[in-house]
């Protein structure tokens, strides 16, 4: 029987005492709630249905019952002033269960397109469409990697073209790796307009509920993560109104004139998205890696060896050591990207991809670690260190790898064009 509590259960949410200052007071309460929910919720169904690698619906259901899945949960994570309520609601819903809490948080990657380059008619239309509803929720996709085009975003296939005569758009192509891919209602697709200008001829699209042309492809069985639906979206022929591409076709059309004229214009569509979102990446995979640390703490301290608890010996406790160290300088990273984005300045040296590359490869280290301080035991699914180890890989792969995230650093720190 796969064991789903943890000796570490009862413990307290991460708190201001891992950070250099206090969180403010409503962050601190939305917390609080959202860590009863991972303990209550998500803890006691994470075995099964990473077991089943199936969508935890009534999990979502939950979630979406007490306000957690919601529209205006979304909207006041997006604009919370300090930038913190997101990776702090992230972290402790993924230290409740990785793939469970990329199930219900997996919808924020294409809310933040459609808040970030929506119009805000085009908010009104579709925000609360990519929730549905407390008795039937839904799940909204984001669709942007290609089989062919994976960190490569400026060597997209799919394309979108326009219809003078039905005003509408057309699109065509494939798209992989898609978190809710063919599960969705919405879909936010990154297109192609014009392929001779590459990432600066690109757009976003609201696909909506039913449209006809867009299918689901293969679903991937996956390594980790495995309560997340991942699979191919396939586009054929798929008509959309000319009001679905985000931002407009008129900001659209202008942006194209001024790539086509070499004049500067705004960066590639889904690579905004994706520079908004990495130090909630980041955010996730500390909540894995503290999950795993606690489990190790815990575990360390009442397992015996040679008549005293193993935490005693010091090959244990400095691997305990580094292992906590990790998760706070991590989390201030990710805290201070966060912040810094809020607050509109300029992320002058990448400092979204140093957080995300930082927090994702020590989630990999101390996860790993974990397993190693409970020896065989850690290795079996009876304890769960096992199965956050798997989880934490995709962290460092996932919305850019660690290599794309060092050359992006690279690139700031040195203003070179590295290749």
């Amino acid at each position: 029987m796969v064991k789903s509590k943890s000796p570490v259960d009862d413990a307290p949410a991460a708190g201001a005492g891992s950070a250099m200052f206090e969180l403010p007071e409503d962050v601190s309460v939305a917390r609080d709630w959202a860590h009863g929910f991972a303990l209550d919720v998500i803890r006691p169904a994470a075995a099964e249905y990473d077991e089943a690698e199936t969508t935890p619906w009534p999990v979502i259901a939950e979630a979406a019952k007490i306000g957690l899945y919601t529209s205006d949960t979304a909207g006041q994570m997006y604009h919370e002033p300090t930038g913190l309520l997101t990776p702090v609601l992230t972290e402790e819903i993924f230290w409740g269960d990785a793939g469970i809490g990329l199930a219900i948080l997996g919808t924020l990657l294409p809310v933040w397109a459609l808040l970030s380059i929506g119009l805000p008619e085009q908010v009104d239309e579709w925000l609360d469409e990519c929730f549905g509803s407390a008795d039937e929720p839904r799940v909204a996709a984001l669709c942007s990697s290609e089989p062919e085009a994976g960190s490569d975003v400026s060597n997209m296939r799919t394309t979108a073209r326009y219809d003078a005569a039905g005003n509408e758009w057309v699109l065509n192509g494939t798209k992989t790796w898609a978190t809710n891919g063919g599960i969705a209602g919405v879909h936010v697709v990154a297109a192609s307009v014009d392929p001779a200008l590459k990432g600066r001829g690109q757009a976003m699209f609201v696909v909506p509920p039913g449209t006809a042309g867009l299918s689901q492809g293969q679903k991937f069985d996956k390594h980790g993560i495995r309560a997340s639906h991942t699979a191919e979206v396939v586009l054929d022929d798929v008509h959309i109104p000319a009001r679905c591409v985000l931002g407009g076709k008129e900001a659209l059309d202008e942006r194209l004139a001024a790539a086509r004229e070499r004049r500067s214009v705004r960066g590639q569509a889904s690579m905004a998205t994706f520079e908004a979102t990495r130090p909630t990446v980041g955010a996730q995979a500390i909540g894995v890696a503290r999950a795993a640390y606690e489990y190790a703490l815990e575990y360390a301290g009442m397992r015996e060896q040679f008549g005293r608890a193993i935490i005693d010996n010091q090959a244990i406790a400095f691997m305990l050591a580094d292992m906590r160290t990790d998760i706070d300088a991590c989390r201030l990273l990710v805290w201070r990207a966060a912040s810094m984005a809020r607050r509109g300045l300029p992320l002058a040296s990448a400092e979204g991809s140093m957080a995300k590359l930082r927090a994702s490869e020590a989630a990999v280290q101390i996860t790993q670690q974990a397993v190693q301080i409970l020896g065989g035991n850690g290795f079996t699914r009876d304890y769960p260190v096992e199965r956050w180890s798997r989880d934490a890989k995709i962290f460092t792969i996932y919305e850019g790898t660690s290599e794309i995230q060092r050359l992006l650093i690279a690139r700031a720190i040195s203003g070179r064009r590295i290749a």
